[in-house]
């Protein structure tokens, strides 16, 4: 069961004018549930995107990267479920590249406009026949309110679809933020195992969409951990549909502050909606360090706490072994670190310092935070004043038992 988060209410999820979204149920690897999604984009409109890191990506990121680096400009996304085509070699970048042309041929665009995603299970060739046949129901479904069926589109091992929507008026114009993501297993920064499709109708320059990617990627699914491992697929994207009023060409124009502003916020609440729907989880965890010499130490020392098996499970039994956490502070790489100088709190218990036990601390008020579906661990470093946020997520039977049985 997810922690604290419920699913969006579609009335909730403003349209983007020039971003259409239609969805089929084409049967990728189960019956009866929504897993090709298509989303149609407005001419004119700019894309920006960041990709995982992981060396064996899945064929449609290398489709993906390589449209994104062409002249023609991005016309469609195609989003498939239950297939993550990653493993599969030169015939999966074939399938990748057939479901693009088969799409543009259908929506009378080059295929080079097309960006291909998928997601599900590793080593599979895709069902190209029933995606293909998939297709044209998901054209005619295409509409500008459907962001709530798309999200439930491009759901894995999600219990809850995952949107967010922002409105405002800027610079004397209204822009609107809307945003999908999936995501609830294999999540690790750079990125996460997660798909992100984020739009605003602002027309917004091309070599500054991707900076703010970049940024939004960083502020937001790169601070997420759920299990330590990296995905062969992962993918955000930004489109500026351009159909609306708002015209940003730099950050110093009206209205540039306060958009990247909106599609951060947008960005941070799907992230934080992958961890609160973590595979098992029954708590959200935020980890703050502070106090850190540099933001690559900050992060060291979060993401060492965020990761530790032994820490995760403590909190999903809710148990205040707490010297598991200075544990994973201690090997997070930090050479000369001074233990005296440390703080550890839990929540509002203060639980050690100076190198052990605070002298307050009574192991019953540890109990009384980790009992709580939201939990809050703060270090403080004392090296200098950099700091970093990282959320996550408990352990439990269950995230053992939904990857067990992942592909029955």
């Amino acid at each position: 069961m997810a922690v604290n988060l419920f699913s969006p209410e579609p009335a909730s999820l403003h349209p983007v004018a020039g971003v259409e979204l239609g969805s089929a149920r084409a049967q990728i690897r189960k019956l009866n549930r929504r897993d090709l999604l298509v989303i149609r984009l407005a001419e004119g409109a700019n894309v920006a995107g960041v990709f995982t890191r992981n060396r064996f990506c899945a064929a449609p990121v290398h489709v993906c990267r390589d449209h994104l680096q062409g002249s023609g400009a991005v016309r469609a996304l195609l989003i498939n479920t239950g297939c993550a085509n990653a493993g599969t070699g030169q015939p999966g970048l074939a399938d990748a590249l057939a479901s693009c042309d088969a799409l543009a041929a259908q929506l009378g665009i080059d295929s080079r406009q097309v960006l291909p995603f998928s997601t599900g299970v590793i080593l599979e060739r895709l069902p190209m026949p029933r995606l293909i046949a998939g297709l044209p129901q998901a054209i005619a479904d295409l509409a500008l309110d459907h962001w709530a069926d798309a999200a439930e589109a491009i759901m894995t091992t999600d219990t809850i679809p995952k949107a967010a929507s922002r409105r405002a008026t800027l610079a004397g114009a209204e822009v609107t933020v809307t945003g999908i993501a999936k995501g609830a297993g294999m999540i690790r920064p750079n990125m996460a195992t997660m798909l992100g499709f984020v739009a605003t109708d602002a027309a917004v320059d091309q070599q500054l969409l991707q900076r703010w990617v970049r940024e939004a990627a960083d502020a937001s699914f790169n601070r997420i951990t759920v299990d330590g491992d990296t995905s062969t697929n992962d993918s955000f994207v930004l489109v500026a549909s351009g159909a609306g009023k708002l015209k940003i060409s730099a950050d110093t124009d009206p209205g540039a502050a306060e958009l990247k502003l909106m599609i951060q916020e947008v960005a941070v609440t799907l992230a934080q909606a992958i961890v609160r729907d973590g595979e098992g989880a029954t708590k959200f965890i935020e980890v703050r360090v502070e106090g850190a010499a540099s933001a690559d130490e900050a992060s060291a020392v979060a993401y060492a706490i965020a990761h530790s098996p032994l820490v995760k499970t403590a909190f999903f039994a809710s148990d205040p072994n707490l010297g598991r956490i200075l544990c994973a502070i201690g090997y997070a790489g930090i050479d000369d670190l001074d233990p005296d100088k440390i703080d550890l709190y839990l929540g509002d218990v203060h639980v050690a310092t100076a190198g052990g036990r605070h002298p307050t601390y009574r192991e019953e008020d540890g109990q009384r935070v980790m009992q709580q579906s939201e939990i809050q661990v703060r270090v403080m470093l004392g090296r200098g004043a950099r700091a970093t946020t990282v959320w996550t997520c408990d352990f439990s039977h269950d995230y053992v038992s939904i990857n067990a049985d992942y592909r029955s």
